[in-house]
């Protein structure tokens, strides 16, 4: 459908599921089926995973730049059977941000970009500090920001501080969302640390107990901080209906309010629960408010309220379903936190940039041919390459086999170009596959041909049943 006839429309409704996770430098769990809640339905279109204090000592970091780390492993084993695909991961010493997508989506994410900023230890070994992802979900600018900030009851104004340093040193690379603030919709979530101030660990106790949480609101610090930073109001939260997520013993559902050691080795003060692990979204306001609309407007709406200048017909409604802890798992002794939202958007597009096709039969006892076809103008290089992609596939470098684009001139619109498939890059077993175009200006897969089905080679019983898994993904 054209962006003319699609300004009536009515707004498709996409699920989104975070997940926030200090995993105290833990091996992954067995299972993650819950965290991800993979039962629910509907199910999710976007899986958003931020995790900190993953294993960062320097041999362990080193060897994970060179394969993914467990826990990468263990999101993407288990999301690619149900035909989700991870589309771009950041990587900041302990913390890690994955964020996954339905397979039907990828031609729609565009533009992807990740970057970080170190604020801990004077910013050098990046123990804290921010990593995100910003993308194009079918023309909506989406930004994705997992931090850990400063521990310690004491450094609520520095949390505020170092959020806003990262704030305001993120850049990316385009001309309307140069910024994390610049984007439709920002989801801030991680181990943000915030305390509860001023209550005893008595009253803390029966409070989460009797399951009155809302007892504990008015004194936890992001909450207060809200109040006095007008920046941080524009961000919305839904209600801290579950137990404190800090501190716990490993394995174990009890609260660890031991005393922890000063710098001096003295005991300090009895360590209290908290809220640390938090789940927050912004949508752009349509302005910026003067300080007399500041004073008198109402925040709730000023937050609601989207977006680009001239964008307005394509507005995004976010609604959370759910707000919630999963005390289950008992590997950190912080308890992941979970977020699913709803959101509500008219598609500024709906259809591919490139069409993409496999041409005949195809096996591994003769070359094969394909077909590709730009149906709409955009930055296209002649570093894009198609991929061949078994139906399952992991994330978008988990290619069987791939052929670079046209070498000599970039294509013209709706012009059909073939490409040549030696047998060789072929899979001698055959199977079910997909065709993916790759840009490499917008790093994401902009077109994905129809399931299709390659006939298993006559070389097969000769070679061997073993299939060479090109980039060890699978293995």
């Amino acid at each position: 459908m054209s962006t003319g006839t699609r300004k009536n429309a009515a707004a498709d409704m996409s699920r989104l599921h975070i997940v926030t996770w200090n995993v105290a430098t833990a091996e992954p769990p067995e299972d993650v089926t819950s965290l991800l809640q993979l039962d629910v339905q509907p199910p999710s279109d976007l899986f958003v995973i931020g995790l900190q204090e993953v294993n960062a000592t320097p041999l362990r970091f080193i060897s994970n730049l060179i394969v993914e780390d467990s826990w990468s492993h263990l999101f993407m084993d288990t999301l690619a059977p149900k035909g989700l695909v991870k589309i771009t991961s950041v990587r900041m010493q302990g913390l890690l941000l994955l964020v996954f997508a339905k397979q039907t989506h990828l031609p729609h994410i565009r533009d992807v970009q990740t970057t970080y900023t170190r604020t801990g230890i004077f910013g050098y070994w990046g123990n804290k500090g921010g990593v995100s992802v910003r993308f194009s979900f079918y023309g909506h600018m989406l930004c994705f920001l997992n931090c850990h900030l400063a521990a310690h009851i004491q450094n609520a104004l520095q949390r505020v501080d170092e959020f806003e340093y990262i704030l305001d040193t993120q850049d990316f690379d385009f001309y309307d969302t140069p910024h994390v603030l610049d984007h439709k919709v920002v989801f801030w979530f991680g181990d943000l640390n915030f305390r509860i101030a001023d209550h005893g660990l008595h009253f803390l106790r029966s409070s989460i107990n009797s399951e009155r949480f809302h007892l504990l609101w008015s004194k936890d610090q992001l909450t207060m901080m809200k109040k006095n930073e007008p920046f941080l109001q524009e961000f919305e939260e839904g209600p801290l209906n579950f137990k404190p997520t800090y501190k716990f013993g490993r394995k174990s559902d009890d609260y660890d309010t031991s005393s922890p050691k000063t710098l001096l080795g003295l005991n300090g003060k009895k360590r209290k629960p908290a809220w640390t692990d938090r789940i927050l979204w912004r949508i752009k306001p349509k302005h910026l408010p003067s300080e007399e609309e500041d004073d008198e407007g109402d925040e709730s709406e000023r937050a609601s309220t989207s977006t680009h200048n001239d964008q307005d017909e394509y507005p995004v409604l976010v609604t959370q379903n759910t707000y919630t802890s999963d005390m289950s798992y008992g590997v950190s002794d912080h308890k992941p936190v979970l977020a699913n939202f709803t959101l509500e958007l008219r598609k500024c597009f709906d259809t591919p940039l490139v069409n993409i096709s496999p041409v005949g039969v195809w096996s591994a006892d003769q070359n094969a041919l394909l077909t590709y076809t730009v149906q709409e103008d955009f930055m296209s290089s002649l570093w894009d390459w198609i991929g061949l992609y078994r139906v399952g596939f992991k994330t978008v470098m988990d290619y069987e086999s791939f052929v670079w684009v046209r070498e000599n001139e970039l294509p013209e619109v709706n012009e059909e170009i073939q490409r040549c498939v030696d047998k060789d890059a072929i899979p001698l077993l055959g199977g079910e596959y997909v065709l993916g175009y790759y840009s490499t200006n917008m790093n994401s897969i902009i077109g994905l041909s129809d399931k299709f089905q390659i006939l298993e080679s006559k070389r097969a019983a000769v070679e061997g049943p073993e299939l060479e898994d090109t980039n060890g993904l699978n293995k």
